[in-house]
């Protein structure tokens, strides 16, 4: 795993509160928007809450294989993986944020409630935000003047291949 592009992808993630989850539905793909409730590097692991009694629980128990996106201002990252529904009660009252009342209202006791552990393989991230826009706007002029493509560096721009798929 290269070090510097991992970081890179962490630090560009570590912005977001939310992503889109991507599942496998049983005749297509499914998307949905959701809370990241802990964010590991050092695991390549992101954890969501969810229902427990939901139909990406269901697909998730189907196939395994899942995507998240994440877009914000001049940021963008895409990371493919594994999911894997954990029912471990502490975890959840760790991770806990008040915020999530609205859609458990019975609190982090719910029994409801369930995370979904989000195993990394592979990420890709685009970052023309702050001095990264500086940066792409002269490459792209000069390219532009050139007749050529712009060249992003790899602040800008890397896939990092985060843990081996088994």
């Amino acid at each position: 795993m290269d070090k510097t592009a991992s970081k890179n992808l962490y630090d560009l993630l570590s912005d977001f509160d939310n992503a889109m989850l991507v599942t496998h539905g049983a005749k297509d793909i499914h998307a949905r928007p959701m809370a990241i409730a802990r964010l590991d590097i050092d695991m390549c692991t992101a954890y969501l809450l969810t229902d427990i009694n939901s139909v990406k629980v269901d697909e998730i128990n189907a196939n395994h294989h899942a995507l998240l996106t994440f877009q914000g201002a001049r940021k963008y990252a895409s990371v493919s993986g594994e999911l894997t529904v954990v029912h471990d009660r502490e975890l959840i009252q760790k991770m806990w944020k008040e915020a999530w009342t609205v859609w458990f209202p019975l609190g982090k006791t719910d029994p409801s409630i369930a995370l979904l552990k989000f195993t990394a393989h592979e990420g890709e991230y685009w970052d023309n935000a702050g001095v990264q826009a500086l940066k792409f706007i002269y490459s792209a002029a000069k390219a532009y003047i050139a007749g050529e493509r712009p060249k992003m560096n790899k602040e800008q721009h890397d896939t990092v291949i985060l843990k081996s798929a088994e």
